[in-house]
């Protein structure tokens, strides 16, 4: 069984920076594409920022400049450091992997529970 573990989040000021973490575990076999959604009530999921397995990324308009994705290949980790955080950041994040347990298995989407993030003075 595989899981995906989140860390990190919590209350900030406005212009304050915050870290999430997101550790796949269990049994991998390799790991795709890794990113962060995020979601306000009333409001559709939307992504955040992805990173393929080559490195490349890709964000949100919203976040660009801001927020940056990187990853631990050896953790199976995707981490979102998030800086100039503003009260429009505010959601609940959530990270998602897409894997296979092993050479013959099909690829598959996993998501990781939700951590609130709260930009507010």
């Amino acid at each position: 069984q595989v899981q995906l573990v989140v860390s990190g989040g919590g209350l900030v000021q406005p212009g304050g920076s915050l870290r999430l973490s997101c550790a796949a575990s269990g049994s991998i076999f390799s790991i795709n594409a890794m990113g962060w959604y995020r979601q306000v009530p009333g409001k559709q999921r939307e992504l955040v920022a992805a990173i393929a397995s080559g490195g490349s990324t890709n964000y949100a308009d919203s976040v660009k400049g801001r927020f940056t994705i990187s990853r631990d290949y050896a953790k199976n980790t995707v981490y979102l450091q998030m800086n100039s955080l503003k009260p429009d950041d505010t959601a609940v994040y959530s990270c998602n992997a897409e894997l296979r347990t092993s050479s013959t298995d099909y690829w598959r989407r996993v998501w990781g529970q939700g951590t609130q993030v709260t930009v507010s003075s």
